[in-house]
């Protein structure tokens, strides 16, 4: 699968699983397909070395913010910090933010806090969100519909009904490697019906390798195994859902 302008809106290249050949795999990206890649911070220090990326690589951009599951003990302090790096141009949204109640590991009510607190901020800055939500839909989409942020639902997990009223809301889909997965019902059904100007590919790597990679490190090149998936679903030309999902994103993400 040759496919080119791949935008990954979704990648944690920051993480320890690229320390041996993080370089290396950055610079060759662009030639195995890879055109914009949207890397994530989840606490201010990711969001610093997700900055730096960023600076290193014409193509990597950054989205900072505290993650759910790494929000127990955010302070004024850091969140002064992390509104300061707001002010670099290379920043492009708000995330990765969000619910989750999956591991359960931060009280619910200091994941909502901290959650309204980054809505308030994105549209105070006029920036998108990129939201985690995990087993939190119902506090997720009731938290979107109450300050309608401008944004995407990444590694979307939740029900066609709920895409309609993400989409209603103005949001965007992020999908990636789970509509690859074995049983992998709900996401295909979502990636089935999701509006074509509402769909954007993500990796979340080194998480959410796609088949035939599954369990193994994942990397932005591999999304084109994941657009085949989705190409053929929609009865569409894999090169095509490409494109639009890159105009999708540039969109999105004022780029």
């Amino acid at each position: 699968m040759n496919l080119t302008g791949i935008f990954d809106t979704h990648a944690h290249y920051d993480d320890a699983a690229f320390d041996a050949d993080r370089d290396v795999l950055l610079a060759s990206l662009k030639d195995n397909g890879v055109s914009s890649v949207i890397n994530c911070g989840v606490d201010l220090t990711t969001s610093r070395t997700t900055l730096d990326l960023a600076h290193r690589y014409d193509y990597i951009y950054a989205a900072v913010g505290f993650h759910p599951e790494d929000c127990a003990d955010v302070t004024d302090a850091d969140f002064d910090a992390m509104r300061m790096l707001y002010d670099d141009p290379k920043v492009i949204a708000v995330g990765e933010i969000g619910l989750d109640y999956y591991w359960d590991t931060v009280p619910k009510d200091v994941q909502l806090a901290v959650f309204e607190r980054q809505l308030i901020l994105a549209n105070e800055l006029d920036l998108p969100v990129i939201i985690h939500d995990r087993e939190a839909h119902g506090d997720t989409l009731a938290l979107l519909q109450k300050h309608r942020p401008k944004g995407v639902l990444h590694c979307f997990s939740g029900s066609v009904e709920m895409m309609e009223e993400a989409v209603k809301l103005g949001l965007y889909i992020g999908l990636g490697g789970a509509v690859t997965f074995k049983n992998a019902k709900k996401p295909l059904a979502v990636a089935a019906a999701v509006p074509a100007d509402r769909l954007l590919l993500e990796t979340d790597c080194p998480y959410m390798a796609p088949v035939p990679f599954r369990g193994k490190r994942n990397d932005s090149s591999l999304i084109a195994y994941v657009a085949q998936v989705i190409a053929q679903l929609r009865n569409a030309d894999a090169q095509a859902l490409v494109d639009r999902c890159r105009e999708n994103a540039n969109r999105i993400f004022g780029l």
